[in-house]
């Protein structure tokens, strides 16, 4: 322990510097540039995959409740007519619940 050199100002400075290099040269400094990327927002493509997954997957469910249901009581299209305008209409309110404000509660 007493063989380690004192280490002043300069030393922290010089040690600062080169860990700032370091940092940018590997992508990870958090400087403007890394600020103005971040602000961008979500991708367009990973929004649209998500709200057409969002209405394929009310449609789905509501076709195969109306199947269900047509299949249990015999009643071969009436249920699936019913429930495919339930199905798209949750899938619109989930897209527009999803394009909307965040903090709305």
């Amino acid at each position: 322990m007493g063989d380690e050199p004192a280490q002043g100002p300069d030393d922290r400075n010089d040690f600062d510097q080169r860990l700032a290099a370091a940092r940018s040269r590997a992508g990870l400094d958090k400087s403007a540039k890394g600020a103005a990327q971040q602000d961008k927002g979500p991708n367009p493509f990973s929004v649209a995959t998500r709200l057409g997954a969002e209405m394929v997957a009310s449609l789905v469910v509501s076709v195969a409740i109306g199947y269900g249901l047509d299949r249990l009581f015999h009643s071969a299209p009436w249920f699936m007519i019913g429930f495919v305008p339930i199905g798209a209409a949750a899938g619109l309110r989930n897209v527009f619940r999803a394009m909307g404000p965040g903090d709305k509660d």
